[in-house]
């Protein structure tokens, strides 16, 4: 939509929004799944736009820092959803907490109607002469090498996400249960990992626009496949949490380099659609690793865990230095 409409006409937000707030009037599971896919579909179709929209306003050569702050802020958001549902639930119960998804709808009317489209959407607008489908299959599938780009990046953010859940919601009580080590919660564990992530995003949002793509996520992806193993030693909770914050410094650092390398690679016409479609099938794949994981803890022990998130990452560097999108990524450019 935002290719057809721009950012002023999409409403993703508000259905994500809305359909947060339904949960509060959830009392089956079959309306918890309803109203979660809902909103599901709406986060979705946000993550396109807003790194559409992050494109769009600064400089080529300062996109690999500022996807990385936007990714900060998806932390942020996380840790004080912890504090608030830690004061309302309480008192208040947690159908209550979702009404607080009624705030987005608040700031959206706010920015709606101060943002304005950039040139070079009303631009490509203006000289439109093709379907948001037919541009997706020519600037995304049109022969072997953009095609291989295009599912190579969804390998890699296949990866991202699979690294993402398996590190906050199946390794602290995997650690807990064979080290013997026990959390007051989980609160600890999410706050070390994110104060790891975050500044591992900055840090590799800096190194992304200094020293390109291949670099950056070479770095990133090698320390996770090889530091992914110092979880199976750690003896106490404070070595625990060090050793998560380093982890999550590497292993979700990255994650604002696939929005930079999409917005970077596709051009407008189909940006804000590639974003989605690449990360949503990551999302959608990568989140099966929570099963996987599970399936690999009933037979096998945690270093074997540690080995399949280890592959994995492996995996996605060499996908990562075959991309012809990638190898011809020109640095120049963003001068």
């Amino acid at each position: 939509c935002v290719q057809l409409y721009g950012f002023t006409s999409t409403y993703t937000i508000f259905v994500f929004a809305l359909a947060t707030a339904l949960m509060s009037i959830a009392n089956n599971i079959t309306s918890i799944y309803i109203f979660r896919f809902i909103a599901g579909i709406g986060a979705g179709g946000e993550y396109g736009l807003g790194i559409t929209l992050i494109a769009e306003a600064f400089p080529k050569k300062e996109l690999g820092r500022m996807s990385s702050i936007a990714s900060i802020g998806g932390q942020v958001g996380a840790v004080a959803a912890a504090i608030l549902a830690a004061f309302v639930i309480p008192s208040l119960g947690w159908h209550a907490l979702y009404l607080f998804g009624l705030l987005p709808i608040i700031l959206v009317f706010f920015v709606r109607r101060h943002i304005k489209e950039s040139a070079e959407f009303l631009r490509v607008k203006e000289n439109r002469k093709i379907t948001i489908i037919h541009a997706i299959k020519k600037y995304m599938f049109a022969d072997l090498g953009t095609a291989w780009t295009s599912i190579g990046l969804m390998i890699m953010t296949t990866v991202q996400i699979a690294g993402y859940f398996g590190l906050m919601n199946w390794l602290p009580s995997i650690v807990e249960q064979q080290s013997h080590l026990s959390f007051k919660g989980s609160s600890l564990w999410m706050i070390s990992t994110i104060i790891g992530m975050s500044i591992g995003m900055m840090t590799f949002g800096t190194i992304f626009d200094k020293m390109g793509p291949r670099l950056s996520f070479g770095i990133f992806l090698l320390a996770s496949a090889v530091l992914v193993y110092a979880l199976a030693y750690a003896h106490s909770i404070g070595l625990l949490l060090i050793i998560g914050a380093v982890v999550g410094f590497f292993s979700n650092g990255m994650h604002g380099g696939y929005g930079a390398i999409v917005s970077r690679i596709y051009p407008t016409e189909v940006r804000s659609s590639a974003n989605n479609i690449i990360v949503g099938v990551g999302r959608a794949v990568g989140g099966m690793s929570s099963l996987v994981i599970g399936l690999i803890m009933e037979r096998y022990s945690l270093i074997v865990v540690m080995l399949f998130l280890s592959i994995l990452y492996l995996i996605s560097f060499t996908v990562m230095m075959t991309l012809p999108g990638l190898k011809n990524f020109d640095q120049s450019s963003s001068k």
